[in-house]
């Protein structure tokens, strides 16, 4: 059973940073492709950053400069350093771990609020 745990929102300012923990457990880590995803009041959900099994990221625009994402494949976790939030950076981040050949799951969502 695949099982993602987010942690690591929480409150802060504008121009301050947050970095999110997904670990992960249920699957063969190191083959997934991991991505972080946000859904914001009255918004759909929209890609962050997403990073390969062999490394390669991508990021929406948005975020390209402030938002960094890794993994450590030894700890089955991805994070997302975020620096520099803004206040439109305030949603709910969703870890997912994607799989070509037909898994796709998602964790329970972690709120990130940016706000003076």
């Amino acid at each position: 059973q695949v099982q993602l745990v987010g942690s690591g929102g929480g409150l802060v300012q504008p121009g301050g940073s947050l970095r999110l923990s997904c670990a992960a457990s249920g699957i063969l880590f190191s083959v997934y492709r991991m991505g972080w995803y946000r859904q914001a009041p009255g918004k759909q959900r929209e890609l962050v950053a997403t990073i390969t099994s062999s490394g390669d990221t991508n990021y929406v625009d948005s975020v390209k400069g402030r938002f960094t994402i890794s993994r450590d494949n030894a700890k089955n976790t991805v994070f997302l350093q975020m620096n520099i939030l803004k206040p439109e950076d305030t949603a709910v981040y969703y870890c997912n771990a994607y799989y070509i050949l037909g898994s796709n799951s998602w964790g329970q969502g972690t709120q990130v609020t940016v706000s003076s």
